[in-house]
């Protein structure tokens, strides 16, 4: 089994859209192994989103993801980061297939309603920013 991270961003909790995208997890027959809804702080958006720093849209995305809570889902099926990123679809939801939560649920490119590991070591370094090892089921 393989895990993967995924967020809600701030535009799916604001717009209420937690339910369904939950909903869609178990369908798409993830595990859960841990959740948590909270809002993260411009310096917690900054140390996640790291890896962009260098990006000009990294500033805009921190203020962003830390203008509202989020919730953070630690997920294990086969094949889970793959898979994710086919059910989430394109970063811009223009671009996304429909039936695609991005295409669902998306306001902009920026406000894509969902985060999706790019990779097993991302996920896990990812999990391992929001979970400590006995929070995961």
């Amino acid at each position: 089994m393989e895990r993967t991270f995924i967020m809600l961003k701030p535009d799916a909790v604001k717009n209420k859209h937690i339910g369904d995208i939950l909903q869609r997890i178990e369908k798409e027959g993830f595990k859960i192994l841990g959740m948590k809804f909270l809002k993260l702080s411009l310096e917690d958006a900054k140390q996640f989103y790291a890896v962009h720093a260098a990006r000009p849209f990294y500033n805009d995305l921190c203020t962003y993801m830390a203008s509202g809570p989020i919730v953070a889902c630690a997920l294990e099926r086969d094949n889970a980061v793959a898979h994710w990123r086919d059910v989430i679809g394109a970063t811009d939801p223009k671009e996304a297939k429909a039936g695609t939560i991005r295409a669902l649920f998306a306001e902009s490119k920026e406000a894509n309603a969902v985060h999706g590991s790019d990779s097993v070591a991302n996920a896990l370094q990812e999990i391992a920013f929001f979970f400590k090892g006995y929070e995961l089921n």
